[in-house]
């Protein structure tokens, strides 16, 4: 089968799974906490489910999830660098618990510790942004970004989470930040893709897990989007359970964001 109908499959698969496992039980799920402090539900554990068995018929490789324990998630790594799932199966489960629409079903396919495919679906929105290397990234059938332009850095918008930011970055980012405004949508996942849309300029995270970046960093990269870790230029050889993200979607903010970042940090 061509990558480009199994992308098409996979953003099918993505939908039907949202529809089906997800979206029934919004506003009406019971809600547990695992060691981390974080929410999971019925929902995350259902929909983890089904991604398994379709995206196994769809491709035979193993998948990680989310919702896995750690040593299995470190295990299936080590040994499926050929080809593995990735899998988030509720990004933004407090915003989903909470009502608020955004939270994203996320898969991505990787290679050798990169991603080659990936797919991020928004159920309440029924935007599905998706990507395959080499071929471009698109929402909905158009090609990214939606926003096309260059930004000044003063007037640019940041999505930022200052919860994982280490240093003196969390009270620099708020008080004495270089660009315009300030968003955070509590969904990594979907951070990427609205960077990638150009509904956002920079980005900035701390401390992203695998499942975070996986869908969501491909998308960005085939979008014309640029990144690095904050403390190295070399993104795909930092700590894969502890990734930090200093993103932007065109070259000269992304030269004068990393340089603020990396001075504040």
């Amino acid at each position: 089968m061509p990558d480009l109908e199994k992308l098409d499959r996979l953003c099918a698969i993505a939908r039907r799974v949202a529809h089906e496992e997800v979206m029934p039980r919004f506003l009406s799920v019971r809600t547990e906490r695992k060691q981390d402090g974080s929410l999971f539900t019925e929902a995350d554990l259902a929909t983890q489910l089904a991604l398994a068995r379709l995206l196994y018929e769809l491709e035979p490789f193993p998948m990680l999830g989310e919702e896995m324990e750690e040593d299995r998630q470190q295990k299936l790594w080590d040994e499926n660098m050929s080809g593995l799932w990735v899998v988030d199966p509720i990004d933004g489960t407090t915003n989903f618990v909470h009502g608020l629409p955004h939270f994203a079903v996320s898969i991505a396919l990787m290679r050798c510790g990169r991603p080659v495919m990936g797919v991020v679906y928004l159920p309440v929105m029924d935007e599905c942004f998706y990507a395959l290397s080499g071929y471009g990234a698109w929402m909905n059938g158009t090609r990214l970004p939606l926003v096309q332009g260059d930004t000044q850095m003063a007037e640019a918008v940041a999505i930022v989470e200052p919860k994982w930011l280490s240093g003196r970055l969390p009270s620099r980012v708020t008080t004495v930040p270089p660009f315009g405004s300030l968003r955070n949508f509590g969904a990594s996942t979907i951070d990427w893709c609205y960077l990638a849309a150009g509904r956002v300029d920079l980005m900035l995270h701390g401390a992203q897990k695998l499942w975070d970046y996986a869908a969501g960093a491909l998308i960005a990269e085939e979008a014309g989007c640029l990144y690095a870790a904050l403390t190295s230029d070399d993104y795909w050889h930092h700590h894969i359970w502890a990734r930090s993200v200093v993103a932007a979607r065109t070259p000269s903010l992304f030269r004068a964001w990393k340089t603020w970042a990396r001075a504040n940090h």
